[in-house]
């Protein structure tokens, strides 16, 4: 048997070649697709922060007044949470919070300070991130800074 490899046998080799690559990684794909775990969508092996309210409106707040403000959780899950850092929106945001983990059935609280010596409307983020079953649990501060008379 003698075989020689021209131009159109090695095209329609590479074309082979292609198309076998294709199908094995397509059927790949597909059974990683099935080997898949679910996601998970019951709390049932976290802990979860559970907060009195997203959002504290400070209303309306005299210019240079006291900004602290206190979001209290509760961990109503079934695991201990530890919140890994605070981060806000804004440098005029300051958050202060425990590093100490938090039971199960365990309340605590994060208090941030507004620096309220700019006039006018705000709206500040505040991410929360943990080990929770929501790990990046976003709350609010809002409120209104004027001029004291």
């Amino acid at each position: 048997m003698n075989f020689t490899l021209n131009k159109s046998n090695a095209t329609s080799l590479k074309l082979l070649f292609f198309a076998f690559l294709l199908f094995s990684i397509k059927s790949y794909s597909q059974d990683i697709a099935l080997n898949e775990k679910p996601a998970i969508t019951s709390t049932d092996e976290f802990g979860v922060l559970s907060f009195e309210t997203d959002v504290i409106d400070f209303g309306k707040v005299a210019q240079n007044s006291d900004g602290v403000r206190t979001f209290k959780f509760t961990n109503t899950g079934t695991k201990p949470i530890a919140i890994s850092k605070v981060k806000t929106s804004c440098g005029c945001t300051v958050p202060k919070y425990s590093k100490e983990p938090i039971l199960v059935g365990e309340s605590g609280e994060i208090e941030i300070k507004y620096d309220t010596k700019r006039v006018g409307n705000f709206t500040k983020t505040i991410t929360v991130m943990s080990n929770a079953s929501e790990a990046n649990k976003v709350i609010k501060i809002k409120g209104e800074v004027i001029k004291p008379v």
